[in-house]
């Protein structure tokens, strides 16, 4: 790999993690941005008490949440500063005895002002990762 391509990708995850730690709402739900290179994201959450509803599982906006900002960084890895257009996830089964939620998105497609992202969440429990929604999403630049 030329030695460009590394610091691009070094530059990259910093600038991204920089990003994430002026976002609020992300700093409370202590979100780590795990990998960010050019067409990928994942963003993690650790699962406390506070993020859960009444049956025990993870609450549904936590994961719209990881979804929202998985794509949304995916998409601006490709386009620069960019804003979420539209998204839809799927809830697939109860994100439940989770010690961590890890959201995987990459770039389905792109040109020069907007992006198709796709998104999976998974749970975490120790070495075990198992799938709990499915998003897809339109990413667009932010414009001035």
């Amino acid at each position: 790999m030329p030695a460009d391509t590394t610091s691009t990708s070094t530059e990259l995850f910093a600038f991204g993690r920089d990003a994430l730690s002026r976002q609020p709402f992300s700093t409370m739900l202590n979100a780590r941005l795990d990998a960010f290179t050019p067409g990928l994201a994942e963003l993690s959450v650790p699962v406390v008490p506070g993020l859960l509803q009444q049956h025990g599982f993870v609450h549904g906006g936590v994961l719209s949440y990881l979804a929202d900002n998985a794509l949304t960084f995916a998409g601006g890895s490709v386009l620069g500063d960019s804003v979420t257009a539209e998204f839809k996830i799927n809830y697939l089964r109860p994100a439940k005895d989770a010690e961590r939620l890890l959201a995987v998105a990459t770039v389905v497609g792109s040109g020069k002002t907007q992006a198709v992202c796709r998104c999976d969440i998974f749970v975490l429990r120790g070495t075990e990762r198992s799938l709990c929604a499915a998003a897809q999403g339109t990413i667009r630049k932010a414009s001035g």
